[in-house]
């Protein structure tokens, strides 16, 4: 039997929702945390190296060998049966740790699964919400939920309190769907976000001060607790915390190239895990960053290669074209003067933690605004404008690079970038903004 309080930690089966979560939990472990991480069975076996330190578990989505044919093509079908399948397993699994000795003190559970507070609820455990995205984004969701915005979107500007003023383009994407599912998806994270006993959020308070002032006068629980990114490139209190721990890949050969270029000098490009540029697009940025004249890391998924030019060189004195990289790595490395990315908010907040300047080329969900965020509130970076095709042109990226990188607003940028570097790795620690507030997460348990 184990006296040590014990988190159940339920994370969205994807990868930018697992490494939040799992490095969340590492430091939860550091404040004498016992700690269970589930997500479904079928992404189990795509994690590796997870720390030893903490126990494996599962729920069923409903499709334990993969999506079917029907999954793949629907994400409602993926969804309802898995809004059926996985409470009833996660009720299995809370009650199978409570017979082996190990019952559950919290559930942690990804703002994706509404549900999870109800099933913790049941049995009489706290429910905790941990929101993966940026208070701006959540706050545009939630005023959504309470009718305060509605689509189509009539008014050219959004005006919403404490945030900067939105326009089109600056909203999540999900506003623009023909289809309305993935935006009632991501609304219905606030359909019972009161009843939590605690709302944790992946950010710092320094960042969004205002929105996270607003939102704690609605949702007095509220606290930030981020950047959930490994503590290496943070404090570094948590030693040999290189890594969020779920990668599946190990190849380092970029940083070998990298050793050889001049501080500041290569641009890093990379456009998440997800983002899915047609030909033309890929071309564009092929052929901009061939007309730049500056050194670039592109990482280029092995699914994507074959949309590059035929007469591209993947490897020259100039650029190399990757399939995977260490991000976290790359971004740290004191060559990279650059980052240009789709601005995922996990990609957000290693470039903000490490204080590499930025030019946002967004492609969907929170990546527009946190454009917004980049080029207008935080200052340190600047949006690729696109064409009547919502493409981003070669010349438009060649001048987005030589901004950045040569010109005196791109030194600006590099500079608030690297404040912004500081203030994180000040709030998460020792007795900074998250560091207190996850400490006070704890202290309620014991």
């Amino acid at each position: 039997m184990t006296t040590r309080v014990h988190y159940l930690v339920l994370a969205y089966p994807s990868q930018g929702h697992i490494n939040p979560m799992l490095q969340f939990s590492k430091l939860l472990e550091n404040e004498g945390v016992k700690i269970t991480l589930a997500t479904t069975l079928y992404y189990l076996k795509n994690l590796q190296k997870v720390p030893s330190s903490i126990t494996l578990e599962t729920i069923s989505d409903g499709y334990d060998d993969g999506k079917d044919e029907e999954a793949m093509k629907s994400f409602k079908v993926y969804i309802d049966r898995f809004w059926k399948v996985g409470p009833q397993t996660l009720g299995e699994l809370i009650e199978k740790l409570g017979r082996l000795g190990y019952p559950i003190d919290c559930v942690i559970y990804d703002s994706f699964f509404p549900w999870a507070l109800d099933v913790a609820k049941k049995y009489g455990i706290v429910g905790a919400v941990y929101l993966t995205q940026n208070m701006i984004v959540n706050s545009i969701y939630y005023h959504f939920h309470l009718g305060n915005i509605q689509v189509p979107l009539i008014e050219h500007e959004i005006s919403l309190p404490m945030l900067p003023t939105l326009q089109h383009k600056d909203m999540p994407s999900f506003f623009f769907d023909k289809d309305p599912t993935i935006l009632e998806f991501v609304v219905a994270q606030f359909c019972n976000i009161e009843k939590a006993d605690w709302i944790l959020c992946n950010s710092f308070y320094e960042l969004e001060k205002e929105i996270t002032d607003w939102t704690r006068n609605i949702w007095s629980k509220l606290r930030t607790i981020g950047p959930s990114i490994p503590s290496m490139f943070l404090d570094k209190r948590l030693k040999d915390d290189e890594e969020y721990g779920v990668s599946q890949f190990t190849s380092e050969e970029c940083m070998k190239w990298l050793d050889d270029k001049p501080k500041g000098s290569v641009v890093y490009i990379s456009f998440g895990s997800l983002a899915i540029f047609d030909e033309e697009q890929t071309e564009e940025i092929a052929n901009g960053l061939k007309d730049s004249g500056t050194y670039f890391l592109w990482v280029v998924r092995a699914s994507e290669e074959t949309k590059l030019p035929k007469d591209f060189e993947k490897k020259t004195e100039k650029g190399f074209v990757v399939t995977w990289c260490s991000q976290l790595k790359v971004l740290a490395h004191e060559s990279v003067g650059c980052f240009v990315t789709h601005c995922g908010w996990n990609s957000t907040l290693e470039t903000l933690s490490i204080g590499v300047p930025t030019i946002a080329v967004p492609y969907w969900s929170d990546q527009s605004t946190n454009a917004k965020c980049f080029a207008d509130v935080w200052k340190m970076g600047i949006r690729a404008p696109i064409d009547e095709k919502k493409i981003v042109r070669r010349k438009v990226l060649k001048d987005c690079i030589k901004e950045v990188m040569d010109s005196e607003r791109g030194k600006e940028m590099k500079n608030n970038a690297m404040q912004w570097k500081i203030m994180a790795a000040k709030a998460v620690g020792e007795g900074g903004s998250s560091h207190e507030n996850i400490k006070e997460f704890v202290k309620s348990f014991v």
